[in-house]
């Protein structure tokens, strides 16, 4: 069993949602994927009692403020607990050429030298390369590049519980990577808003999808279940009874739209 705990399900423009990041679970430790914008994402890992020692393992996609921002809090926050012992394991980071230069100058830039050199010695770089593979937790993670049409991004595939599951960054899936994904058992996959709004917030124009356009894509892969993140706030409560119901208007599969803190099992 493995347990998906979202610690943020929003774009980088909500207030009320925490940006859009997430743990995968299980007996072995904690894999945080992405970090969110700002320093609620310690708040959010210690909502969940996360033991620091078995988070040693994170993967940033790209190097939007919504995505990196929350690591410069959480490094500093990890080597303090390293400094003083009670973080004993290094960190691995995992990432694309493109964030590993934007994380290493932003440290440079913003930290003191004695962080920096705790910081250094306590993290370990994977700079990964499309098609990668690097077992996490004891599960293999192959790393590859989404093909993004703004910044360069990277996403993941994996197999969990016999279970194909693919996180796909914040674009929309490349058409020239379809063919990769079908019958996958579960994808996540970001939906700026909804089809009735796409007139307000215009997502194709900023790289994003809405229920319509992300809908036939699934259906065209025969997509068993996905899991929708990185939306927009103004309906509140209503925002999953909504975007569910968008979705499944046009698709059959099982939709996800987890509000902040939810647990999804797989």
């Amino acid at each position: 069993m493995a347990n998906i705990l979202m610690l943020g399900t929003g774009s980088a423009g909500t207030y009320d949602l925490y940006n859009t990041c997430f743990i995968i679970q299980n007996n072995e430790g904690n894999f945080l994927v992405d970090t969110g914008g700002s320093n609620e994402i310690i708040r959010r890992i210690d909502y969940f009692n996360i033991d620091y020692n078995s988070l040693n393992n994170i993967f940033i996609s790209h190097s939007h403020t919504d995505h990196i921002f929350g690591l410069f809090w959480l490094l500093r926050k990890m080597a303090g607990l390293y400094k003083r012992g009670i973080i004993t394991k290094k960190l691995n980071i995992y990432c694309n050429d493109f964030v590993y230069e934007a994380i290493k100058q932003i440290l440079n830039h913003v930290l003191s030298k004695g962080l920096l050199d705790i910081i250094n010695d306590l993290v370990n770089y994977n700079v990964v390369k499309n098609g990668d593979k690097h077992i996490i937790n004891g599960i293999e993670y192959t790393f590859f590049d989404i093909l993004a049409k703004g910044i360069k991004q990277y996403g993941f595939k994996t197999i969990i519980n016999n279970k194909k599951i693919a996180f796909l960054g914040d674009e929309p899936l490349n058409e020239s990577l379809y063919d990769n994904f079908i019958n996958y058992d579960y994808l996540f996959h970001e939906v700026f808003c909804l089809e009735s709004e796409e007139n307000i917030y215009h997502p194709f124009e900023l790289f994003h999808s809405s229920t319509r356009s992300l809908s036939n894509m699934l259906n065209k892969l025969n997509i068993k279940n996905v899991i929708i993140y990185h939306t927009e706030e103004k309906h509140g409560e209503k925002r999953k009874e909504l975007y569910i119901k968008e979705t499944k208007e046009y698709y059959s599969g099982n939709v996800y739209v987890p509000d902040d803190l939810e647990i999804i099992k797989i």
